[in-house]
C-alpha cells in the first residue's frame, strides 16, 4: 500500500492486517503484529514530514511488515524513558513483542523499518 498517513490512518492499516493474518491463517500473530504496525506507522505521522509510506505485508514462515518512507532520519532506541513521557516507548515495546526487527536503506535516500513476527522455531 502506497499512501499518506494521518491521525485515524493506523487503525484502516490494523483492520487490513488483521484480515491479511486471518486469511493466511495466522491469527495468533495479529496482537504483535498490530502492535508493530501501529508503532511503525505512528512514526511516520510523527516524525516523516510529507506523511507518505509505503506499507508491504508479507507472508513468510510467519509474517513480514515493511515501512518505507523518504525520511533518511533512522529511528533511535532510548534508554528507559521517564514515567511522565509521552514517547519514547514504541520501539522497546516492537523489540519486546516481535522476533526480530530492523532499519534498512531505501531507494531515493529514505528508510524501511522492518520486523517479523512468527519466525522463530
Amino acid at each position: 500500500m502506497s499512501l499518506t498517513v494521518g491521525e485515524h490512518s493506523v487503525r484502516h492499516i490494523r483492520r487490513i492486517v488483521r484480515s491479511l493474518l486471518a486469511e493466511w491463517e495466522l491469527t495468533e500473530l495479529t496482537d504483535a503484529v498490530e502492535l508493530g504496525v501501529t508503532e511503525l506507522v505512528t512514526n511516520v505521522v510523527r516524525h516523516v514530514p510529507d506523511r507518505r509510506c509505503e506499507v508491504v505485508v508479507l507472508r513468510t514462515a510467519g509474517a513480514r511488515v515493511e515501512v518505507t518512507d523518504g525520511c533518511a532520519q533512522r529511528p533511535v532506541v532510548r534508554g528507559e524513558p521517564a514515567s511522565d513521557s509521552e514517547g519514547g516507548r514504541g520501539l522497546v515495546l516492537l523489540g519486546a513483542v516481535v522476533d526480530k526487527w530492523g532499519v534498512a536503506s531505501a531507494a531515493g535516500g529514505g528508510k524501511t523499518v522492518w520486523f517479523e513476527c512468527g519466525t522463530s522455531a
